[in-house]
């Protein structure tokens, strides 16, 4: 499967919800009436898009749409895919990451933190790069014994404590060791906490301080893993957790299963954070780059306005 019916196959619910039949916004019209904005407003609604985000991408349709002599379902999601991609456009970054790195992975329990760095560890190696594993969620045996699984199939290096250790010093201990073997890549399971839990940010907090005196100089990321069927409560995991580490990158899994998949554009456009990876599957490949360019055309498909 190519990588754009991926995008496709993953944003089905969301388009549906989205795009639906375009046709029945025009009803037969040739402009945009007030009734039409509004249905198109709650349309991206109810797919997460976040209620400020929705009003300012209606009101770019809206006034973009005025110099269209007549107007029909296509060029209706023109205009909507237009809007779309110049917001996600502005906060996106490339997919190349420093040699070495540190990506540290954080987010609330349940989220798909430890598949995600399993994931990522195999896509690293398989693009010839030296990765290390750190297995920092130390409070919970099943989240090492997945993560040593992973390590496994995508033969890469792990690094696991004791249970119960301190997750900074797992930490400390695995980038010494990654920069000591030449790791280019070193990618941090840390263990899911509440974002609105003081004692466990702060415990975070010290993970990424550690980090840094670990591995002076070397680049590191701070990529918050969130579940997409969340919706609008991602958006305040985001905030909290930005606020406490300074993130410098999303990734939503689950994508596949919700018909809320709106909530990206809301995440990258309200907090100003470039999404990384979208988790469409299960599978290892599953995990794929984000493509602001394939994302909307499967958000906001042709094919949807040009049924009945």
């Amino acid at each position: 499967m190519g990588l754009f019916d991926k995008f496709k196959n993953g944003l089905f619910k969301t388009a549906q919800q989205l795009a639906g039949n375009l046709e029945t916004l025009l009803t037969g019209a040739t402009q945009l009436s007030n009734a039409t904005i509004d249905e198109l407003e709650e349309r991206l609604v109810k797919a997460d898009v976040g209620t400020a985000t929705a009003a300012a991408i209606v009101k770019e349709v809206k006034e973009s749409v005025k110099n269209e002599p007549a107007l029909d379902n296509v060029i209706l999601a023109n205009h909507l895919r237009k809007s779309v991609l110049g917001k996600l456009s502005k906060v996106h970054v490339a997919a190349n990451l420093p040699h070495p790195v540190i990506i540290l992975l954080v987010g609330v329990n349940g989220a798909g933190k430890t598949t995600t760095a399993g994931k990522l560890a195999a896509r690293f190696s398989s693009e010839g790069r030296k990765v290390l594993l750190a297995a920092a969620d130390t409070f919970r045996a099943a989240a090492e014994e997945q993560l040593t699984e992973w390590a496994g199939r995508a033969k890469v290096e792990i690094v696991r404590g004791a249970h119960g250790a301190a997750p900074s010093a797992v930490v400390f201990d695995a980038l010494k060791s990654g920069l000591s073997h030449g790791s280019d890549c070193m990618v941090v399971d840390t263990a899911g906490r509440l974002h609105n839990r003081l004692n466990l940010m702060e415990e975070l907090k010290k993970i990424v301080r550690v980090a840094e005196k670990a591995a002076p100089g070397i680049a590191q990321e701070k990529w918050l893993v969130l579940d997409a069927n969340t919706g609008q409560n991602a958006m305040n995991q985001a905030k909290e957790f930005h606020k406490e580490v300074g993130l410098t990158g999303l990734i939503l899994t689950k994508i596949d299963g919700t018909a809320k998949g709106g909530i990206v554009v809301a995440l990258a456009v309200e907090l100003g954070l470039p999404v990384r990876y979208l988790g469409v599957g299960e599978q290892v490949d599953d995990l794929i780059p984000f493509d602001p360019q394939m994302f909307v055309e499967a958000l906001v498909p042709i094919t949807a306005a040009h049924s009945s």
